[in-house]
């Protein structure tokens, strides 16, 4: 999955804690991981994800990642809903 995909999509959840809560709602289809990101932020979404059988998704940069989703800053994760 490219950059563009997350551009692309409707819906989406940026952050980590955000991103926890959506797929515990069971509104996420896929979970956009940056390889960059502290471990320790993303291991709760990637065990939630995990748990719910939500595919993961990694890119190489954060801050490639925030650009896709429209921020000015780097995000971590993104959950894509649509």
């Amino acid at each position: 999955m490219s950059y563009d995909k997350v551009e692309q999509a409707k819906d989406t959840i940026i952050g980590t804690k955000q991103t926890v809560k959506a797929i515990r709602a069971g509104i996420v289809q896929k979970v956009v991981i940056a390889e960059d990101a502290e471990q320790r932020l993303v291991s709760s979404v990637i065990e939630e994800a995990k748990t719910h059988n939500i595919p993961i998704v990694y890119v190489d940069s954060r801050e490639k990642l925030g650009r896709a989703c429209g921020i000015q800053v780097g995000a971590a994760t993104v959950a894509i809903t649509d």
